[in-house]
């Protein structure tokens, strides 16, 4: 088993080696792998990437940013990232002004302090370099000032100290957006050293998750071993990957090596190849209703083939319906495109999003509810006026009455139901959405929707259409969009490697949250101008084979 180093600096921050004189110290080293994350630039990359082909080692363009969280420094490590994309060269500019900005500030505080020093004096002693605190404490050694860089650090540069200068704010979900959009894998770096304890450590990892963070240092130079135990444990709680590195820095800092850090690192390759999966892994959402199915609620063989190839290949498939679970279930069984075998996997995204469900260990990954008390008060507004109105139990539709809406769902539709309106006596738990239904009046239902929104409850409910007859009500934090991000962080497929099929209102969120968004040919106007792609064939004429064929294979 070969290791891998995945966090290093060069002369183009804040280390002592040249990037090209890195790469020769890795193969030294033996490292198979090597990640260039010098702060806050990219300065050394090219040089790096070009020096080493050829050579024994896979070389990884990174990047580490220094961000702000509770008057802290939390770093933030970007893998794989596309160094060149104009989205990131445009913030790496705005983030780079903010360190010179601070510099300057940094300098005259600490003139002030009778130290005779400039910024210029600084870029003139270290050409080429990002200044950084670690130039200062140098500086200052060089000039007498300390007697050692820790001294430095405890007069002068640490945060506690009268001179320190706090950069623009820089918040690590900004870095961790810019990351992922420039196709990069966003890591929280050496989180035990922001000293921030148990507790707060594990409400940084929660919040940065949700934001997108996709992976944490479970490997570094100064932990311990109850250290890594905890976490290897963070990143197990919070479905985040493993990564790490020694920190390297050359001679600045003294008895820390490449690949070995202080003596007892070690960081195996099999850390790079899962990072390395998520970037290569496809994942392909698609509505069922008027997309994946035709208009018989089925599909061609040559879809199914089309949908096993990309499962063979690893690929993973996503049903993403306004239908309850049960029902997605009944579609799959005739479907007949799950088998065991396959790399690739098949999950739901049922009741718009509310419920993320993994079909092949029959789990759920998230959900998020309606609270009875809100569901029944939409409930009683659709009843006041007269408009049908349903929602579900994990067995049953509860409908407000047996009427021809009813009817008119259950043609498609095969789950049992009962007849009911009083929700705390019908429901065991809070539904994940509710249906409302008119056959002949849409702005009926336009109606309700404004109503509802108007509410005391509304900014926590989404109302959508999912067709012209369909207006459905689910949680805020539920819908496609919202299910696309979360289960992509999940199954760690990076999101620039998702697609999004549909054709309906309640589709949009999920067209606009994947890399790539598909409105099919039959799809609704107010959709198509919401995608990158409309497809030439509709749902009746294998429309999901041109998805697949054009995006995911």
């Amino acid at each position: 088993m070969g290791f891998v180093d995945l966090h290093t600096h060069s002369r183009c921050s804040d280390g002592t080696l040249t990037p090209n004189e890195l790469v020769d110290y890795a193969i030294e080293k033996g490292l198979s792998a090597v990640a260039l994350t010098d702060h806050d630039t990219v300065d050394g990359l090219d040089e790096l990437m070009e020096y080493a082909k050829g050579k024994p080692i896979e070389v990884i363009p990174g990047i580490e940013y220094s961000t702000e969280y509770n008057n802290r420094d939390v770093h933030i490590v970007g893998l794989f990232i596309d160094h060149k994309a104009p989205v990131f060269l445009e913030y790496l500019t705005r983030f780079q002004q903010s360190r010179t900005d601070r510099n300057y500030k940094l300098c005259a505080n600490l003139r002030g302090a009778g130290i005779d020093i400039t910024y210029e004096a600084l870029l003139e002693a270290f050409p080429g370099a990002v200044i950084t605190r670690a130039h200062y404490a140098a500086y200052l050694l060089e000039q007498g000032y300390v007697k050692s860089r820790s001294e430095a650090f405890e007069r002068y540069l640490g945060d506690s100290t009268p001179y320190f200068v706090h950069r623009e704010k820089v918040t690590p979900e900004e870095v961790i957006e810019v990351t992922l959009r420039a196709g990069g894998i966003p890591i929280l770096a050496h989180p035990t050293l922001y000293k921030l304890g148990r507790e707060q450590l594990d409400v940084l990892a929660s919040r940065l998750k949700a934001a997108g963070l996709m992976g944490i240092e479970c490997y570094y130079s100064t932990y311990s071993p109850s250290e890594e135990r905890q976490m290897k444990a963070l990143a197990e709680k919070y479905n985040l990957l493993p990564s790490g590195g020694s920190d390297f820095h050359g001679a600045n800092k003294t008895g820390l090596d490449l690949a070995v850090g202080y003596g007892k690192l070690y960081v195996p390759d099999r850390v790079l190849s899962d990072l390395k999966a998520a970037l290569n892994t496809k994942i392909l959402f698609t509505d069922l209703d008027d997309t994946l199915l035709n208009s018989e609620k089925t599909i061609s063989e040559r879809t199914r083939n089309k949908i096993m190839e990309m499962l063979s290949k690893g690929h993973h498939f996503v049903l993403a319906s306004g239908r309850a679970v049960n029902s997605i279930l009944d579609v799959l069984e005739v479907l007949d495109i799950q088998r065991a075998d396959t790399e690739g996997k098949v999950y739901m995204a049922a009741y718009n999003g509310a419920v993320i469900y993994d079909c092949t260990n029959h789990s759920v990954i998230e959900q998020y509810d309606v609270p009875i008390p809100t569901a029944q008060a939409i409930f009683d507004m659709a009843v006041k006026k007269g408009i049908h109105i349903q929602t579900y139990t994990d067995t049953h539709i509860i409908s407000c009455a047996e009427d021809r809406e009813l009817a008119f769902y259950k043609r498609a539709i095969k789950s049992p139901y009962k007849v009911g309106t009083d929700l705390k006596k019908e429901l065991a738990h809070a539904p994940f959405k509710l249906l409302a239904i008119d056959i002949d009046d849409r702005s009926r239902l336009e109606e309700l929707r404004r109503e509802v929104e108007a509410s005391d409850f509304g900014e926590d409910i989404t109302c959508a259409f999912s067709n012209a007859h369909y207006l459905e009500f689910y949680n805020k934090r539920a819908g496609k969009g919202n299910a696309l991000k979360n289960l992509c962080g999940a199954v760690h497929v990076h999101i620039k490697n998702s697609v999004a099929a549909g054709d309906e209102e309640n589709d949009i969120t999920m067209i606009e949250a994947a890399a790539v968004g598909v409105c099919m040919a039959n799809g609704r106007p107010v959709v198509k101008e919401c995608a990158d792609y409309i497809t030439e064939c509709d749902n009746d004429h294998d429309g999901i084979v041109e998805v697949i064929d054009r995006f995911v294979l």
